[in-house]
C-alpha cells in the first residue's frame, strides 16, 4: 500500500514538473517569436535625418531632435538594448533593490520585449511584452515556477502601451519624427514651455501624451506621462504620473542615447521611490 501512495505521489511529481517545463516551453516561443516579428521591423530602406525634417516642429522638439539624432544618419525605430541595474523589489517604504541584466528589443509603434534576469537568491527570470493586439508579464522562480503571469488583460495592455512610448522616447526617438511615418494612427509635437515639449501619439484606441524637458542644447532630462497603473495603495487602476530621468549619453550609431536611467511610477510626487536603475551596455540598430 505504501509503495502504491509513494508512486502516485511520484508520478503527480513527475507530472507537474512536465507541466512547468512545457509551459516554459511556450514561454521561450512566445518571446522568440515576438521577438522576430519586431525585428522585423527593421528591415528596408530608411530615409536619413535632415534639418528640413523638422520645419513643421515646435522648437523645443526640434532642438531635441538635433541633439539626439546627427545629421545623416538613419532612421530607424527598431533598438536592441543590452542593460544591467537594479530593480527595487517588495511593497513599502523600503524594497529590495536586486540586482538585473535584461536584453530588451524597442519598436514603437509595433511593441517591446523586455527579457529580464534577476540576480537574486530565487534565479527569477521572465519578460515583460506587448504587440499591437496583445501584452504580458510572465516571471519564474528557478527559470521555471511560475510567479507572475498576466496576460490578454486590457488594463495591462494599456499600461504597457505607456511603457513602450516612454521608453521609446530616449531610446528610439526616431519613431517620434513624423517623417519616419512610424506607423502610429496619429502623432503630434506641441511646446509645453521654453524648454520642454510634448508629444501625443495615438494607435488604435489607446492614445498617450508624454513631456519631456530639454537642455538649450537639446539634451532631453527627463520623460513624464501619465501612466495607466494599478501600482498604487488602493490597487486601482488609474492614470498617474510616471517618469524617469536621464543622463550619461552615448553616441550609438549616429543617435546620442542616455545609458543610465532611473524612475518609477508617482514620478514628481511626495509617492516617488525609483524603482527601475538601468545602465545600458549597448544600443544596437538591425
Amino acid at each position: 500500500m505504501l509503495i502504491e501512495i509513494l508512486l502516485i505521489l511520484l508520478g503527480a511529481l513527475i507530472a507537474a514538473v512536465a507541466g512547468l517545463v512545457a509551459l516554459r516551453i511556450r514561454d521561450a516561443r512566445a518571446d522568440q517569436t515576438l521577438r522576430q516579428d519586431l525585428l522585423r521591423h527593421a528591415t528596408g530602406a530608411a530615409p536619413r535625418f535632415e534639418e528640413a525634417m523638422l520645419l513643421d516642429l515646435p522648437e523645443p522638439a526640434a532642438r531635441f531632435f538635433r541633439f539626439v539624432i546627427r545629421p545623416g544618419t538613419e532612421l530607424k525605430f527598431v533598438a536592441v538594448i543590452r542593460m544591467s541595474g537594479t530593480l527595487a523589489l517588495g511593497s513599502g517604504g523600503t524594497p529590495t533593490e536586486q540586482p538585473m541584466t535584461a536584453e530588451q528589443v524597442l519598436a514603437p509603434p509595433y511593441g517591446l520585449l523586455w527579457q529580464v534576469r534577476i540576480k537574486s537568491a530565487l534565479r527569477t527570470t521572465g519578460s515583460d511584452a506587448m504587440n499591437s493586439a496583445i501584452s504580458w508579464s510572465r516571471f519564474r522562480l528557478f527559470d521555471v515556477v511560475p510567479v507572475a503571469r498576466v496576460a490578454k488583460n486590457p488594463d495591462h495592455f494599456h499600461s504597457a502601451f505607456g511603457r513602450m512610448v516612454g521608453e521609446g522616447l530616449f531610446w528610439t526617438p526616431a519613431a517620434f519624427l513624423p517623417a519616419t511615418h512610424a506607423g502610429w494612427d496619429g502623432l503630434a509635437w506641441e511646446a509645453t514651455g521654453t524648454n520642454s515639449a510634448a508629444v501625443t501619439v495615438r494607435l488604435g484606441q489607446l492614445e498617450q501624451r508624454a513631456e519631456i524637458a530639454i537642455e538649450d542644447d537639446g539634451r532631453p532630462t527627463s520623460v513624464i506621462f501619465q501612466r495607466w497603473s494599478n501600482e498604487n495603495a488602493n490597487k486601482v487602476f488609474r492614470l498617474q504620473p510616471f517618469g524617469g530621468d536621464l543622463t550619461e549619453f552615448r553616441d550609438f550609431d549616429g543617435y546620442r542615447l542616455p545609458t543610465r536611467v532611473i524612475g518609477g511610477n508617482h514620478y514628481g510626487t511626495d509617492l516617488y521611490r525609483p524603482f527601475y536603475k538601468a545602465e545600458v551596455e549597448t544600443i544596437r540598430f538591425p
